[in-house]
Formats: structure tokens, C-alpha cells, sequence
């Protein structure tokens, strides 16, 4: 294997060409067919290395406890006891807390157990309810963060008789990948190795370095397949905590290994947020549309742990609800950010996960109140010619306007986000037991697909992370502490209740563009207005198992 730099003196002599001819599609032999992705078998047969399979010689094992009430810091602690606990090799204090380095990870699991931490106060609300409290007096000029969207006159054409207003809410949601957080570090005659799965390479050296003392150059990251991610390992955390231990104990490996409790209360999680709307309808169509979304701001949490300055709006507040390509005559929406609470980052589709659900539910409010076909009416509004083609195709797709029968209804949601236009229509049966979900159809725009079956295997992958996280997630507080700290509290969708997902690309020669994320947003609303067709109800918060049963 040869490296860049050894092949870059020669490179240099090479003169580049200046006219490229593009192979025609005719002529591909590769590109748009199906193509198994060369780690599946791999994946498939357990044999893969993700980060928490690394094993080398004379490797010792750890874990760290830090306040779970992040930012707390930590007064003290008592580790007499975990000190004399079978397999313990040391006890070793880090920022916030405290780690174990023992003779195998269950062992230093069990003494870290053991160790009485004398917390300090989480720097945030002590609880959920106190937290949506400080969300709900953010509604003010002062707190103000944007208004990317102002057309026509809002205010006038919200006088009188015939408004309609609503409050939506969301909650924390954790990452919770599969894989816990971990990292395999050895610091050793002047040279840190880090062995981890990461998705900000460059930024986990510069860490490790602050860190450890070390020249950037003296540190080897060895990136690593991840079991799960959706974001999380955008963070430096659990790298930093192992250079910590690494520092008190140099010479041999060393793997850190979170337990899982200790990665649910210390995620940065997806924002809480929550929108007042008002609206108004004439003539069975949507004439106002006054949206207002207030959430802290993730990116001034997420950059801000990176020592990088932020500057203006944070436009992750309204994603997905500003820039929606609708033209409703009078429509506004403005942006509120809410003062920092716990610590936040990007999640799979980051704000226009939450905006997907705000910003689709009460227009689907406002084309009922209308008297209008949710389908047509989203159609007739939309100027953007390949959303009105997703929007067109997904009709198709779903027959959509056929009878389901009796106990079944059908729920649309569109979100342009990422540059991507993605349209969902869920099918729901309400059965004596609860909720069923039958059906999802997904028709997205992203240019030409290079690889159809990775498409459908990510687009289903983000309904079911969408459909999961609407049904049955939420990360709640007490004393500063998140309460689900394992997946018996945080559960995904269950096999049973997987629907069938049919998936249809359009190109309308937009750019090529992903589609890891923007299938997200539209899933949670498609499946509360496909609730509310089904039963009459209309549920303005998530996740909807609290309001709603499921099969």
C-alpha cells in the first residue's frame, strides 16, 4: 500500500488533462445497478472490527463514571472499596469523574459501581417540566433568533374570528447507538495510539493532543468501523476520558468501555423544542400560516465544545420548517433560541427532525379545517417542481384516495431538508389492542441514484429510526439526571410492528445528493396525521405513545 504523500513528488510532474470526457450513462457498467456493499459479509457473519472488538497483547480494560448531571463536576469521591475489588489494577480521577482500569471490562464495570461520587449540581433545570418552562418563556422579541420567512401580511390576515392556534412539543431524544461509547488508547515511548470509531477524525486528534501534551504528529488514530452513530460520535468526550486514563497509566493498551448507562445519561441529545401556530383557511384552501419554533441552539453547544466561535442565526432551529416550498399566501416563521440547558448535538436530520413533525402537523390541521384533500392541497401549494413530483409519485404509490375500510387511515407529510425533497404516506390500522402501523410509502428526489440498493436500505432505515423514536422515545430529567438509561425505557420499533416500506426514486436532474437523513423528518408526521384519519384524534406531542396506544 503506498501512501499520498510518497506518490506526490511524481504526481507533480504529471501535467493534468484539461478536457475530461464524461462516460456517457450508456456506457456505465457500474453505476445505477445494485451493488452489495463489500463489508456485508463481513457485518453479516460477526466477523466485522468495529471499535469495541479490538484485542491486543497485554491490553488492560477500563471504565469511567462521570456526573450525570453534565457539567456538574465532582467533589470527591470514596474508592475504597472498588480499590479492593477482584481484578482492580487503579483507580484514577478525570475531568468530571472517576475511571477504573482492571483486568477485564466486566470487573472494572462492577468496582466502578462501587465508587461513592460526591456530585456536584447539573448547571440546567433540575427537571423536563422545569426545561419546556424555560422553552416556553423563549416566545419573546429579546430571544429572537430568526425570521427567514415573512411573506405577505401575517398579521392582518390573522384578525378576526376563525384562527386557528395550536402548541406542539418535542422532547430529548438520545442517540443510543448499539455499539456504547469506546476507545482503545496506548500512550507509549512518546506516541499515542487511538484505536475508535469517529466521525470527526481531524477534531479527535486536535482533542487527544490538548489532552496529552503531545505534538499532533505523535498522535495515530486508527478509525474504526461504528456500531451506530447518528451523530454521537461527532463528540470528542469519551476520547478525551481515555487519554486521561492512558496519561495515568502508560506503557499498556488500554480499552474504555462505556456501560450502557453511563452513554444514555451522558449523550448530548437531540434538543427538547416547541412551536405555536396560528393559522387561517378561506375558500377551502390554506391562506396563513404563522409558525414559531423555539429549542436551544445546537449548533452554539455542539462548536462551542470545539473552541470554534458561532456567529448569527442558527438556522438547525428551523430547518425544515422555514424553507418548506409552499406557497401559502401569507406565511411566516421565526426562529426563538432558547438559553443553553443540557448540552446538545446533531442527530440523524438534526432540526428538521423536530421541524418535520411541528411544521407538517398543523398544516395537516389547517387543510382538515379547510375542508381540502391533504394530497391536492400540498400539491396545489408547492412550487418546487420536483417536490411536486414526489408529492405526485407517493399519491400513486399509495393509491391514496382509495377506501382502506373501516378502523384504517392514511397520513401524509412532505419535508424538503438537505436539499432533498421526500414525501411519506403511512397506513395505520386502529385495532382493540392499539395502533398498528401497516404501510410506508417514500418517494425522494436526489438526483441520479449511483447505487439503488443501498438507496432503499437507507431509506427504510431512516423511516423505521423516524417511525421508532415518534412511537416510543424520549430522554426525560429528574434532579438533572436522564431518567432511560437502557433500552427497556428507550425502545425502537419491535419486528412485529414494522410496517411494510415501499421506496421510489425521482430524478428530476437535480443534483446528486444524499439520502441518509431526509427520509427522517416526514415519517413522525406522516404518522400522526395517518392516526388522526384514522381515529380523530390529533396528538401535538412526542412520542405519541403517551397519548396513543400501539400494537
Amino acid at each position: 500500500m503506498l501512501s499520498y504523500a510518497s506518490l506526490a513528488a511524481e504526481a507533480a510532474k504529471i501535467e493534468p488533462p484539461r478536457k475530461v470526457r464524461l462516460k456517457p450513462e450508456s456506457e456505465w457498467r457500474y453505476l445505477g445497478k445494485p451493488m452489495q456493499r463489500i463489508d456485508i459479509v463481513a457485518k453479516s457473519t460477526g466477523t466485522a472490527t468495529f471499535g469495541i472488538d479490538i484485542r491486543m497483547p497485554g491490553m488492560v480494560y477500563a471504565t469511567v463514571r462521570a456526573n450525570p448531571g453534565i457539567g456538574g463536576g465532582i467533589k470527591g469521591y470514596d474508592a475504597s472499596a472498588a480499590e479492593k475489588a477482584r481484578g482492580v489494577i487503579a483507580v484514577v480521577p478525570i475531568t468530571g469523574g472517576v475511571g477504573v482500569i482492571a483486568d477485564n471490562t466486566w470487573r472494572a464495570f462492577k468496582a466502578a459501581e462501587l465508587i461513592k461520587c460526591d456530585w456536584g449540581p447539573a448547571p440546567y433545570p433540575p427537571s423536563s417540566a422545569a426545561m419546556f418552562e424555560t422553552v416556553a418563556a423563549s416566545f419573546t422579541g429579546e430571544r429572537q433568533d430568526s425570521r427567514l420567512k415573512d411573506e405577505g401580511d401575517i398579521e392582518a390576515a390573522l384578525q378576526g374570528d376563525g384562527v386557528i392556534e395550536a402548541e406542539y412539543k418535542v422532547p430529548y431524544l438520545a442517540h443510543a447507538p448499539l455499539e456504547p461509547m469506546n476507545a482503545v488508547v496506548q500512550l507509549k515511548d512518546g506516541r499515542l495510539d487511538i484505536w475508535t470509531a469517529t466521525q470527526m477524525p481531524l477534531f479527535l486528534v486536535a482533542a487527544a493532543a490538548e489532552v496529552s501534551g503531545l505534538a499532533p504528529d505523535k498522535i495515530h488514530l486508527h478509525s474504526l468501523m461504528s456500531g451506530g452513530s447518528f451523530g454521537r460520535r461527532l463528540e470528542d468526550d469519551y476520547v478525551r476520558q481515555a487519554v486521561e486514563l492512558a496519561k495515568a497509566y502508560p506503557g499498556s493498551a488500554i480499552k474504555m468501555t462505556w456501560r450502557r448507562e453511563e452513554d444514555m445519561t451522558h449523550d448530548f441529545p437531540r434538543p427538547l423544542g416547541m412551536a405555536r401556530m396560528r393559522g387561517a383557511v378561506r375558500d377551502g384552501k390554506v391562506e396563513a400560516y404563522d409558525l414559531k419554533v423555539a429549542c436551544p441552539s445546537v449548533t452554539a453547544s455542539q462548536i462551542g465544545r470545539l473552541h470554534m466561535p458561532t456567529f448569527g442565526p442558527d438556522i438547525a432551529i428551523v430547518a425544515g420548517a422555514w424553507d418548506q416550498p409552499l406557497r401559502i399566501p401569507h406565511y411566516r416563521v421565526t426562529g426563538y433560541r432558547v438559553p443553553e440547558l443540557v448540552p446538545v448535538s446533531s442527530w440523524r436530520s438534526v432540526g428538521a427532525s423536530a421541524n418535520g413533525f411541528l411544521h407538517n402537523g398543523f398544516l395537516d390541521e389547517l387543510i382538515h379545517a379547510a375542508g381540502a384533500d391533504p394530497l391536492q392541497e400540498l400539491i396545489r401549494l408547492c412550487w418546487h417542481e420536483p417536490s411536486r413530483r414526489v408529492l405526485e409519485a407517493v399519491g400513486e404509490m399509495s393509491k391514496w384516495g382509495s377506501d382502506l375500510g373501516k378502523n384504517r387511515g392514511r397520513g401524509i407529510a412532505f419535508t424538503l431538508s438537505f436539499g432533498v425533497p421526500v414525501a411519506e404516506v403511512v397506513e395505520v390500522s386502529n385495532t382493540p389492542r392499539g395502533i398498528r402501523i401497516d404501510n410506508v410509502f417514500v418517494a425522494a428526489d436526489v438526483g441520479k441514484v449511483l447505487d439503488p440498493l443501498n438507496f432503499e436500505n437507507q431509506v427504510q432505515g431512516a423511516v423505521i429510526w423516524g417511525l421508532g423514536h415518534a412511537v416510543n422515545c424520549e430522554l426525560t430529567f429528574n434532579d438533572g439526571v436522564a431518567e432511560q438509561t437502557n433500552f427497556d425505557a428507550y425502545q425502537g420499533l419491535r419486528l412485529n410492528q414494522a410496517p411494510a416500506i415501499e421506496v421510489r426514486a425521482i430524478d428530476s436532474g437535480s443534483p446528486i445528493r444524499g439520502i441518509g437523513e431526509p427520509p427522517v423528518p416526514p415519517a413522525a408526521p406522516a404518522l400522526a396525521n395517518a392516526i388522526f384519519a384514522a381515529t380523530g384524534k390529533r396528538v401535538r406531542e412526542l412520542p405519541l405513545n403517551k397519548h396513543i396506544d400501539f400494537v
